[in-house]
């Protein structure tokens, strides 16, 4: 266990590093420090003196790989790559490019959570009714409610959420003025403006992730343990809720744990909607500014996100299973 978790340590360390270094690449390819200064001072006439200046202000006047006016380990550090690339390796994301400057290290920590707040409830809530439906359905398989219930998990999953959030913002908050439309507020008042998009969210996911759950429910129940346990006398809820659910909790895992990163990243499209003051938000709010620095620190986050959650699916496995090794 432990020299697979220092060799995938060392196998994450060498993702991030190539994915930091290609994401450098691509921002400072499509677009030069002189091309970021004209898309944040804006106006037709931009003098290349207000170029220069802004460019100071944040540190892209200095060369984008090596420094030759400077001496020793300073050609290296003092340079784009190293202060806005290399720096985030160790969590050091700086400041935005905006023109109301702000520590990005500061506003993830803040916003993070408030989209736990968001994101977590829903992850559970998805996980217990997904899998609850799903085995509904298996259990009447081959009936008109497992008929139906597939009917309806593809109509709600051919549904885009923006069509959730329009008619749940008319219906709930304008019609039957229940939560508040958008908004936000700390402590348990978080509630009232909470409840409305998980609901809308979990209702957007519930369709694919019980399709997806009963398609591995169905495959499990053909295997012959499950033929012994009817054998046996085991009532079909008892033989669903103890061998079929227990064997099939690795897919199921492999399914939620790929959400894990969202968890903590919020969701986009509902925080933005509903005016949600998370790291959703945060990333629409820095692509619409043309903030490079926070959509460049928010790429190299998901992707440290995105390998944690696989490797804390790999531990579940041997929890679930015992058979599974780690080597």
């Amino acid at each position: 266990m432990l020299n697979f978790l220092i060799r995938r340590l060392g196998y994450a360390l060498l993702i991030l590093i190539g994915v930091n270094l290609f994401t450098f690449i691509l921002f400072f390819t499509v677009n030069t420090p002189d091309d970021m200064a004209r898309l944040n001072i804006g106006g037709k006439r931009v003098t290349q003196e207000q170029i220069e200046k802004w460019k100071g202000e944040r540190g892209y006047d200095k060369p984008l790989y090596w420094n030759a006016k400077e001496e020793g380990p300073a050609k290296l550090t003092r340079t784009i790559v190293w202060e806005r690339s290399v720096s985030l390796l160790a969590l050091e994301f700086g400041r935005s490019d905006a023109k109301n400057s702000v520590d990005i290290g500061h506003e993830i920590q803040t916003r993070m959570w408030v989209s736990l707040q968001l994101a977590l409830p829903l992850f559970l809530l998805q996980l217990i009714a997904s899998t609850t439906f799903a085995l509904v359905l298996v259990f009447f398989r081959h009936t008109r409610i497992d008929f139906w219930g597939v009917v309806l998990c593809v109509v709600m999953l051919s549904i885009s959420s923006l069509f959730y959030i329009i008619v749940g913002q008319f219906v709930f908050s304008r019609l039957l003025k229940l939560v508040p439309i958008s908004g936000y507020a700390g402590g348990l008042d978080a509630v009232k403006f909470l409840v409305l998009p998980v609901l809308l969210a979990l209702l957007a996911r519930l369709g694919t992730e019980a399709r997806l759950y009963r398609a591995m429910f169905l495959e499990e129940i053909g295997r012959d343990y499950v033929r012994t346990a009817r054998a046996k006398g085991l009532a079909e809820h008892v033989v669903l809720g103890r061998h079929v659910l227990k064997n099939a909790l690795i897919p199921i895992i492999t399914s939620a744990g790929s959400y894990l990163p969202y968890v903590f990243l919020g969701s986009l499209v509902f925080e933005s909607f509903f005016g949600v003051p998370g790291l959703g938000a945060f990333v629409i709010e820095a692509i619409t500014g043309q903030d490079f620095a926070i959509v460049r620190s928010m790429v190299f986050l998901g992707a440290v996100l995105y390998i944690a959650s696989n490797v804390l699916i790999d531990l579940a496995y041997t929890w679930v299973d015992p058979r599974v090794r780690l080597h």
